[in-house]
């Protein structure tokens, strides 16, 4: 009787995962997390056979979990660090799918009390604390409530590489550490004396981008005229990582985020295709 329940099951479990549905994980970077979401909403739309996840925590969880296997497709907002490129080595294809602005984001009352721009000295004094009222930059008389990010986001990379000259740099000014563009978005918009950094994407009439003014006195923008004509200093490639060897269901799916298919939903997210 034994024996004919474990032939059984043999025979049965063939039967039903023929039936299992292929299913493509990705996680990472919170800046690319809306984007990704709707590319595989496009793509299921295609291919509903095919199930795909998306969720985030950042570019540095992205990267650590598709190189331990956890996912398939890992999202950055920023370079591999040089322990993580030592980990990609030649097993991981890093694909770049649209670009994007790091804004310095400030709240609508900061403008309006007549700080219209910053150089990026003034802002990497903010964060180094030497500067920490409004007023000493034109504005109201007010202190500054500095936003830094987690360590491991992409988008603190970016900022601190640029503003603070080592993308690792501390930032002993800051008031508030923030995770996604979002919690950092709602801060923002909360206050009325605010500093952080967002992408481009998730600025809004409370949480508004604020003018560079560079060295040689001209005054930009992460608009995406600035960013595409090279002058605005804090952007950055939107990737994605994946193993080389790949299944087929895997590699249609990242066929799919190289077309021209995409070109719509980046624009629709705020980001700038790659051509």
């Amino acid at each position: 009787m034994f024996n004919r329940i474990i032939l059984l099951f043999t025979l049965i479990l063939p039967f039903h995962a023929s039936f299992a549905q292929p299913t493509i994980n990705i996680a990472g970077s919170s800046t690319i997390l809306p984007l990704m979401a709707d590319a595989a909403n496009a793509y299921q739309a295609i291919a509903p056979t095919i199930k795909i996840t998306v969720s985030g925590g950042g570019s540095g969880t992205g990267i650590n979990a598709v190189i331990n296997g956890i996912v398939d497709i890992g999202m950055s907002s920023r370079q591999p660090t040089a322990t993580e490129k030592a980990k990609l080595s030649e097993n991981f294809d890093i694909i770049d799918i649209a670009r994007d602005a790091v804004a310095i984001t400030v709240s609508k009352a900061v403008i309006e009390s007549g700080v219209h721009s910053l150089s990026l000295e003034q802002v990497a004094d903010i964060y180094r604390g030497k500067i920490n009222n409004w007023k000493q930059v034109g504005g109201f008389d007010k202190k500054i409530l500095v936003i830094d990010k987690e360590p491991s986001r992409g988008t603190r990379h970016v900022f601190a590489k640029t503003i603070l000259g080592d993308a690792k740099a501390r930032a002993p000014g800051a008031n508030i550490i923030s995770g996604s563009n979002n919690e950092e978005r709602s801060i923002i918009s909360r206050s009325k004396q605010a500093i952080g950094m967002l992408s481009h994407a998730w600025l809004n009439d409370r949480a508004r981008g604020i003018a560079l003014t560079l060295d040689n006195g001209k005054t930009v923008s992460a608009s995406p005229a600035d960013v595409l004509s090279g002058s605005y200093p804090i952007q950055r490639s939107l990737s994605i990582i994946v193993a080389k060897k790949r299944s087929k269901t895997l590699q249609a799916f990242i066929e799919f985020l190289q077309s021209p298919a995409l070109a719509p939903l980046i624009k629709k997210n705020g980001y700038l295709p790659l051509v």
